[in-house]
Order: C-alpha cells, then structure tokens, then sequence
C-alpha cells in the first residue's frame, strides 16, 4: 500500500477544464489511428488498440464514433501518419515538464511547444533533461462510488493480475503496474466489470515542486494552457504540486 499519490496532479491532460473536454476525442481518434497501423483493427488481436478503446470509452466516446475512427484507420492506406514526440523542460521555479505529441508535421509541433514554454517563462531542454526525475507507469483510477467491490476483493484482483500497488485515495482507488503489465491488469478488472475512471501509461513525479509566487503560477497555467489548446499534443505530465 502506497501513501496519497496525489492522482489530480500526476498529468495534466486535455480534460483539465470543460472547454478543452472536446479535445479528448481529438487526442483518441489519433491514437486509435496509429494503435489500428500498427497491430491491425481487431482489438482481440490488438492489446494497445484494446487500452485506446477503454481510454475512449472512459472519456464517454460514442461507441459508433469509436468504430468509425478504426474503419477509416483500417480502409485509408493513404491516411496520415502520425509520429510520437516527446519534449522535455522546465517551467517557472524549476518546475519539470514533459510532452508527448502525436504530429504529422514536426516542424510546426516543435514550434508550437516551444512557443508555449518560452510565453510562460519556460524552456524547452535536450531529451532526457526532466525525465529522469518521473517514474513510467499504468495507473488506474476508480471511482469509489461506481465500484461495488469491496476494497479488499478489489485490491487482491488488481494485485493477482500483476498490479505493483494498490491504494485507497479519498473519493477512489487507484492502481499501478509496470507499464508492461498494464494492458493485463486494466483487462483483468474491465472483466470484472471495475469502472474505470483513468486508465493509462502515465510519467508519475519522484519529488514535487511547489510554486507560491502569484507570478510564476500564472506563467505556469500560461504554458499548460497553451499546450491544452494545441491538437498536436497528447498529454502533458508536470511535477508542479498543485
């Protein structure tokens, strides 16, 4: 059992505020795209386009425009090719940031993403400069009030299926695996009906920062939500302490 991981502050993702929720499916119909070109568009034979269905899902995805994003992948040979860029800085006060982008066109990401730290004071360093400082891992996010598993059932499940940690967080419960176990583990409690509020391979912060000066936590939101507004990116993860 772990302590408060302080699950709102591990990413700061597209659904951050209501005017960016539309976003989400942006983000989703992209990543089923590049999940469908690389393993094929059968979920039973795809484990990383079945994890890109539970995202959808989770984010209230309409069923039917789940299934045409993965037709139109699977029918246009011609379609976009998307490439994963991650981008790597500081924000005010030292505060670590890192970027992961789906983009067709590297040229307008970078300077987009550059853009956007340098407009709230930030810099954008060589690969490697921040991630050091995160742990790569699943984590999955329940809602206590939707699971009707008792806690302990619950823990044992995630725990049997391969998850490293399980804790119990004021209003949910949240699980972690190595990201190699992830798609076993999220599996295993979706066949168990378990709602899942959150799931996805996330960068999870070894220490944080906290910003007390009005200023520079105004620049810090000035380059989240610039990034938010950017359809390129994908996820955000930061160590500010919220």
């Amino acid at each position: 059992m772990s302590g408060h991981s302080k699950f709102a502050n591990i990413k700061h993702k597209k659904e951050r505020n209501d005017a960016a929720k539309g976003k989400i499916f942006t983000v989703i119909g992209r990543e089923l795209a590049v999940a469908v070109k690389e393993g094929g568009p059968d979920p039973a034979n795809n484990s990383r386009l079945r994890d890109v269905i539970a995202k959808a899902k989770a984010n209230n995805m309409p069923n039917d425009t789940i299934d045409r994003g993965i037709k139109k992948a699977a029918g246009d040979a011609n379609s976009v090719n998307y490439e994963n860029l991650t981008y790597e800085g500081y924000g005010p006060n030292g505060v670590a940031i890192i970027v992961d982008t789906l983009t067709d066109n590297k040229n307008r990401t970078a300077a987009n993403v550059r853009s956007a730290f340098t407009k709230g004071g930030g810099n954008v360093g060589a690969q490697g400069s921040v991630s050091f400082m995160f742990d790569k891992k699943g984590q999955i996010v329940i809602d206590k009030e939707e699971c009707e598993m008792d806690p302990d059932e619950l823990m044992m499940l995630a725990l049997d299926a391969g998850a490293e940690d399980f804790s119990e967080e004021e209003d949910s419960y949240e699980v972690i695996t190595a990201p190699e176990d992830f798609s076993a583990v999220r599996e295993a409690l979706e066949k168990e009906g378990i709602p899942m509020m959150e799931a996805d391979v996330t960068m999870i912060p070894q220490t944080w920062v906290e910003l007390s000066a009005e200023d520079d936590i105004k620049r810090m939101n000035r380059i989240l939500d610039l990034l938010d507004a950017d359809d390129d990116v994908q996820a955000v993860y930061h160590n500010w302490d919220e």
